[in-house]
């Protein structure tokens, strides 16, 4: 079992950006000191839900400061970014850290980003796919030339190659967020494995995997391909001593948080839309994931790595909003969650 931290450089109520930023850096690089296999690196643009605008900037930032430590992006937000400029941006990271970049992508949201960036809501709602298989070929060909409906360009060499084999594995790893059965099917024809949102449970993601199988066995995937893909389940850590003091914390900071960030979010084409109500939210992420003593979180994995199949977690560590109860939650995970899931599977 694989446990890493989500951080999204989360902007509480009364915080100021710079605030923010400083306490996803100092977690991430705790991360490495307590023992953490990745840091995952969410993206964000106009709303303090994030303050991160660009997960692959951070993650070059983090990189330099580490020396073990896989670091991804959870998610590079595709829709709103030229494929082959991310994807320059991912070999680069791939070789210059020794192979520990992942390159987490996802369609994102109907959001005014894409007015800003020029994309159009046509690059969100129709565009994801060809903008992945275009990703995908920039990290995994010796030349890459494009002839789709929105890019279009001769053949060009790929500088600097993500390594000089020529193998489907040769380049960083891909992740794909899956919040859908078409973005599950997308995913899967491609060999892709999947990024599984917080705010689902066990059973939504155990079914979920099921269907990525169907789908990777219905397109001929290998099946020592399918077998050993590694999906990633995020969620929520908070640790204490007591689990009414671990939820507490939680119930406390988390909806001032959620209510801000989430009503900050502004749609492209004035579509409404509906908002889950904060600490509603909050009471369901605490009873999904693990938020409680050491021996209740590594249980809660455990769980639901047994239920799901998936072996990989990405926690989000900041939902304290402060910065000493953030760095005490990311030890505790290493000190006193990992060793107890050393002899699990």
């Amino acid at each position: 079992m694989r446990v890493g931290s989500f951080v999204l450089g989360a902007q509480f109520p009364g915080q100021g950006e710079g605030e923010a930023l400083h306490r996803a850096v100092r977690s991430a690089e705790l991360a490495e000191e307590a023992g953490l296999d990745a840091v995952w690196l969410g993206e964000h643009h106009f709303v303090p839900y994030g303050t991160c605008p660009s997960a692959i900037t951070l993650a070059a930032l983090l990189l330099g400061r580490t020396r073990r430590i896989r670091v991804g992006t959870a998610v590079s937000v595709l829709p709103t970014v030229h494929p082959v400029a991310l994807g320059e941006q991912a070999a680069l990271l791939h070789v210059t850290s020794g192979g520990r970049f992942s390159l987490g992508v996802g369609r994102g949201g109907p959001w005014v980003d894409l007015e800003v960036f020029g994309a159009g809501l046509k690059a969100y709602e129709q565009g994801f796919g060809e903008s992945l298989d275009l990703l995908v070929r920039w990290l995994r060909e010796p030349s890459v030339a494009a002839d789709g409906e929105r890019y279009r360009f001769r053949e060009v060499p790929v500088v600097p190659r993500p390594s000089e084999a020529l193998t489907e594995a040769a380049g960083p790893e891909i992740v794909v967020a899956c919040t859908s059965p078409a973005s599950v099917r997308l995913a899967a024809e491609r060999g892709l494995p999947m990024l599984l949102g917080m705010h689902v449970g066990d059973e939504e993601k155990a079914e979920m995997v099921a269907l990525w199988q169907r789908y990777a066995r219905a397109c001929g995937r290998p099946a020592p391909e399918i077998h050993r893909a590694s999906h990633v389940s995020a969620g929520v850590c908070q640790i204490a001593d007591r689990r009414t003091d671990a939820a507490e914390a939680l119930l406390k900071a988390m909806p001032g948080w959620l209510r801000q960030g989430l009503e900050a979010h502004v749609t492209v084409d004035g579509r409404r839309r509906r908002m889950r109500d904060p600490l509603a939210y909050t009471e369901l992420l605490c009873g999904l994931h693990p938020v409680g003593t050491p021996r209740l979180c590594a249980d809660r994995l455990a769980a639901t790595s047994e239920r799901t199949g998936i072996s990989r977690f990405a926690l989000l560590v900041e939902g304290s909003g402060d910065l000493a109860a953030t760095e005490e939650t990311v030890r505790r995970l290493g000190s006193e969650v990992i060793p107890q899931l050393v002899d699990r599977p």
